[in-house]
């Protein structure tokens, strides 16, 4: 599977999120990354359906939508209907996970488990073959900026056995401190998707630091 590289509109410049927007389009980007933060779950707030709904007009990439919200299970239909392809919810945030992942399905729209780093990759024993996707938070959630947790790549190992374990075409998506720096590594052991934020809006060349990313 090809590395794909999905920018955090969270470190984008939202006075200018259309021309980002253009800037995401015209580059190798794969998918655009929207953080969704309900100040419950975590303590920030960021986009809500209005956002994701303009950005779905302009988006010419799929829009991989992360929850960090209570109860997602209450708003898949209006994440659906506001345009999100790839949906992802938080393990420790879903009481009924399995539920959760096929009305997830369901509706269309690829579904996602993420982990925080402090959950261990075994609680996914019963409900890996439910998702498309694990994204391993190489971060505490919550805010943009931080610093990579270096534990992640055994994490990545040990998700990468269950995966085979139980004959899955899971991916692993890596969210948190993602950089030129370590995407390398990252994708060695095991990574399919790499979501980096500050990183890719920070740098001279946004384009070229997304092209590095993809190289790997």
């Amino acid at each position: 599977m090809p590395v794909l590289v999905a920018p955090s509109l969270l470190s984008a410049d939202l006075s200018k999120l259309s021309q980002e927007i253009a800037m995401l389009n015209a580059s190798q980007a794969d998918l655009i990354h929207i953080d969704v933060m309900d100040g419950v779950f975590v303590p920030n707030i960021t986009f809500g359906f209005p956002v994701i709904k303009a950005l779905k007009k302009h988006a010419e990439k799929p829009l991989d939508v992360h929850l960090m919200i209570t109860e997602p299970y209450r708003y898949l239909q209006e994440f659906r209907d506001a345009g999100a392809d790839i949906l992802h919810v938080h393990f420790e945030a879903c009481t009924h996970l399995h539920r959760t992942l096929t009305a997830i399905k369901s509706l269309g729209m690829k579904a996602g488990i993420v982990l925080n780093p402090h959950t261990p990759v075994h609680f996914l024993e019963n409900s890996i073959n439910e998702a498309d996707i694990v994204l391993l938070m190489s971060v505490n959630p919550g805010f943009g900026g931080q610093q990579f947790i270096a534990g992640t790549y055994e994490k990545i190992s040990l998700l990468k056995e269950l995966i085979l374990r139980k004959k899955t075409s899971t991916a692993i998506e890596i969210d948190g401190g993602v950089s030129t720096e370590n995407a390398e590594k990252l994708v060695a052991a095991g990574a399919n998707i790499l979501v980096a934020g500050n990183s890719i809006f920070s740098a001279e060349s946004p384009t070229a630091a997304i092209q590095m990313m993809k190289g790997y």
